[in-house]
């Protein structure tokens, strides 16, 4: 009962448990992998703006799948992320579908237009 509760002031503790333990798996990769991680990892929470919590925990999960595997094969850092860090990320975000806080202001725009057009109208 206690859980539930805790859970719709918070958020779902299952998807924070996923989340930490993603990025624990980030900050034990080893140098430059770790640093290369954490930087498209905090870019991705900032302007990745992904409103539904599965999507975000899922995208950080397949993150440090990703970032794993470049460490394990040697994959050098640039081969992942290209000359361009920030089109990485953004790409990589813009696979994961999902509700953005975009969305919602787009949906705001249509509205007030639309209103407006019917007082226009009026």
């Amino acid at each position: 009962m206690a859980a539930k509760w805790i859970e719709a002031l918070t958020g779902s503790l299952e998807q924070k448990k996923q989340y930490k333990q993603a990025k624990a798996r980030m900050d034990a990769l080893p140098e430059p992998y770790a640093a290369a991680a954490s930087a498209v990892q905090r870019y991705l929470l900032y302007s990745g703006d992904v409103t539904d919590g599965d999507t975000m925990v899922q995208m950080i999960v397949d993150l440090a799948d990703l970032w794993e595997r470049a460490a394990l094969d040697g994959t050098p850092v640039g081969d992942i992320v290209g000359d361009d860090p920030v089109e990485f990320t953004e790409t990589f975000a813009q696979a994961y579908g999902g509700k953005r806080w975009i969305d919602k202001e787009r949906a705001r725009l249509t509205k007030a237009i639309d209103e407006a057009k019917k007082e226009e109208k009026e």
